[in-house]
């Protein structure tokens, strides 16, 4: 897989869910702000884990939750670094049930059903259009202000509500 082949994600996610319309991210706020409260949280434990570093940890996300959907693991290893590993698995742990033990016991209580795909890819739907919004945010704040724009601006929007620990949030919509 080369670079434009492991981006391709991006569009494919796009197609199969669409994006959040501009203005209408209070609408994603509980899952939004979750995810972004734990990229936050890890750049500052790790601010080698920069705002580039996002747009890999989305892809390899988005490329973790097209995985659980079809049951094929795309070989993505060769785009994996400690750096975006951390970004991703902060993200992982806002939503995912497989990777977050806590958001499993939720889910089970729920009328999701974690063995059937369009169960799956329901509840996916939110989390990715979240994933699909950070990008587009990642995209316009490195060219507003520089390489790590992104996190430059969650700290000067969001920092102050943000707690200086490293406890990963989640947060679940369930029926």
């Amino acid at each position: 897989m080369n670079q434009q082949q492991f981006e391709r994600i991006i569009k494919d996610m796009t197609r199969r869910y669409g994006k959040m319309k501009s203005g209408t991210e209070e609408d994603h706020a509980m899952t939004l702000f979750v995810m972004e409260t734990n990229l936050l949280k890890t750049h500052r434990a790790h601010p080698d884990s920069n705002s580039r570093r996002v747009k890999e940890a989305i892809l390899l996300a988005l490329y973790r939750v097209e995985g659980y959907l079809t049951g094929m693991k795309a070989e993505t290893e060769p785009f994996e670094s400690e750096e975006n590993l951390r970004l991703r698995d902060a993200l992982l742990m806002a939503f995912d049930p497989f990777t977050n033990e806590e958001i499993k016991a939720v889910i089970q209580e729920s009328t999701v059903d974690l063995e059937d795909s369009a169960s799956l890819n329901g509840f996916y739907k939110e989390p990715v259009i979240c994933m699909l919004r950070i990008w587009d945010s990642v995209e316009t704040w490195e060219k507003k202000m520089g390489s790590n724009g992104y996190f430059t601006f969650l700290e000067g929007h969001l920092g102050a509500k943000i707690p200086r620990d490293e406890e990963l949030k989640y947060a679940v919509l369930t029926s």
